[in-house]
């Protein structure tokens, strides 16, 4: 402890790490909105501010313990069986033959009486009750 200097320098290194790093985040999380300038992306403004939002409001994404990720993946399998199952339901009708039920487009009691006259006969009715695909 007899030299100054080398407490001075540590504590300049010390500084200089610092604002190297803050800038260095800075400057990361500015990316997207440069490259968004860069091809002149009509949301680039929205990008800049989303970037400053995500510096922010971070949360780490990884677990911080082992038993947090195997938690974290068990939840994603048993969310994944879920979609799965859901899916496979929904495709039931087709693989039994009978087609996919195509969804109405416009609900029969909101078609004014005059609009069901009107209507030729090549177009599509909004009541799929007739539907032979049903």
């Amino acid at each position: 402890m007899e030299d100054p200097f080398l407490n001075y320098f540590a504590l300049g290194l010390l500084f200089f790490v610092v604002i190297v790093l803050v800038y260095g985040i800075i400057a990361i999380h500015d990316i997207p909105a440069r490259i968004a300038h860069a091809r002149h992306h009509p949301h680039q403004d929205a990008i800049h501010a989303a970037g400053w939002i995500s510096l922010f409001a971070q949360k780490p994404s990884e677990p911080t313990s082992p038993k947090e990720a195997v938690a974290e993946l068990e939840e994603l399998r048993h969310r994944l069986a879920e979609v799965e199952a859901r899916l496979e339901i929904e495709d039931r009708p087709i693989q039994s033959g009978q087609g996919r039920v195509r969804p109405r487009l416009v609900l029969p009691e909101f078609i004014p009486p005059d609009a069901k006259e009107n209507v030729p006969p090549e177009a599509p009715h909004a009541d799929n009750r007739d539907d032979p695909q049903r």
